[in-house]
């Protein structure tokens, strides 16, 4: 079949749209019909370099849609259900899932590739494969993928807001929750309020954090954590740092969570100084893997028992986490129609991407029309 798509042809280069050749669905694997996908910073790494897949490569990464046709052996979904992809496929089985760490699943090991396990491709044109960014490929009106990517959800939920929980929001929110371990009466630095850091605000907040403290430099973004359970904002570190001491009686913070889109090294080293004896770091945002983003001094490091480390996913488990998310959506405890800046269609890609780099947007969403 033939379905429209935004494609990354090279990095340095803005989506371009195509019409492409689809597969069907082969054995364990699902056609899906897209009806909305997260314009999620992630994606600009690839077209700024940072990190280098196999191009060309259909973009996006956050994805919900409709199952439109199922292969052989398919289990997990049937036509007609509504479903939020996950951007790591959880096979189940393999070490790390069977030991509740389905985020580092052993299927992830080709999302940048673009292509399944076992080197196949469903998006062809011109004699040539094309990927599909983190095996989903969500800026396509339509994609085959493994039913491990994919997690039924209630079909009374919306599915274009239900797409954030495919990646923003439970990676911010179990930064918090799961890598963090926030605990009630706790203070939280927060370094960077995208899509997200706003939702390690939730997160925190949720948790029973004391003081969620959250660094931008953007005042629309401060404001909207404000509004999303943040108790202090500040567009400094050295300002926000003042606060923490002063709220904590020189303890320090509890969880600092470097959420910003590009990790550096200043980033690192105002987390680390942030927290207080027994404090955690949690890295969260990349950067390019041959960059060394970490210098911290090893003696501060033990005397004070900080503990710096990254996570994946928010450390999270997406069969349980994502349909966990909505349903506290669903009761009223979780926001998500409050992320959601604006809406762009298929042809507006580009524009999306360039209001997010301006700082315009909390989350954009892509509306697909099929």
């Amino acid at each position: 079949m033939k379905t429209k798509a935004a494609v990354l042809v090279d990095a340095g280069k803005p989506f371009e749209l195509m019409e492409l050749d689809l597969d069907g669905p082969r054995e364990g694997e699902v056609l899906i019909r897209y009806t909305a996908a997260g314009l999620c910073h992630s994606d600009l790494h690839l077209t700024d370099g940072d990190l280098v897949p196999r191009f060309p490569i259909v973009g996006g990464h956050e994805g919900a849609g409709i199952i439109e046709e199922v292969g052989a052996g398919v289990t997990k979904v049937k036509p007609g259900d509504h479903v939020v992809c996950s951007f790591i496929p959880n096979c189940g089985t393999c070490r790390y899932c069977s030991t509740g760490r389905q985020n580092l699943c052993d299927m992830g090991a080709t999302i940048l590739e673009g292509h399944f396990p076992d080197g196949s491709f469903r998006f062809h044109a011109g004699g040539e494969d094309f990927g599909a960014m983190c095996l989903v490929g969500t800026f396509s009106q339509y994609s085959t993928i493994s039913q491990h990517s994919v997690v039924k959800v209630d079909e009374w939920l919306p599915l274009d807001k239900a797409v954030l929980v495919g990646c923003g929001v439970p990676t911010g929110w179990g930064s918090a929750v799961y890598a963090g371990n926030v605990r009630a009466g706790d203070t939280v630095a927060i370094y960077g309020i995208g899509g997200i850091g706003i939702n390690a605000v939730q997160g925190a907040a949720h948790a029973g954090a004391k003081y969620v403290v959250v660094i931008d430099p953007i005042q629309l973004k401060r404001d909207t954590a404000l509004r999303m359970g943040a108790t202090h904002a500040f567009a400094s570190a050295d300002e926000a740092h003042a606060k923490i001491e002063e709220l904590t009686w020189g303890q320090g913070a509890d969880q600092a969570l470097i959420t910003v889109g590009t990790v550096d090294e200043d980033v690192v080293t105002s987390a680390f100084n942030a927290v207080g004896k027994g404090g955690t770091v949690v890295i969260v945002g990349l950067a390019n893997p041959e960059k060394l983003t970490i210098r911290l001094s090893g003696a501060v490091l033990t005397l004070f028992e900080k503990t710096v480390k990254g996570t994946l996913f928010g450390s999270s488990n997406p069969q349980y986490d994502i349909v966990r998310l909505l349903r506290l959506y669903d009761a009223g405890q979780l926001k998500l129609d409050e992320l959601v800046t604006r809406t762009y269609t298929l042809d507006q890609v580009n524009e999306g991407y360039q209001d997010l780099r301006d700082g315009r947007n909390i989350r954009g969403v892509l509306l697909h029309d099929t």
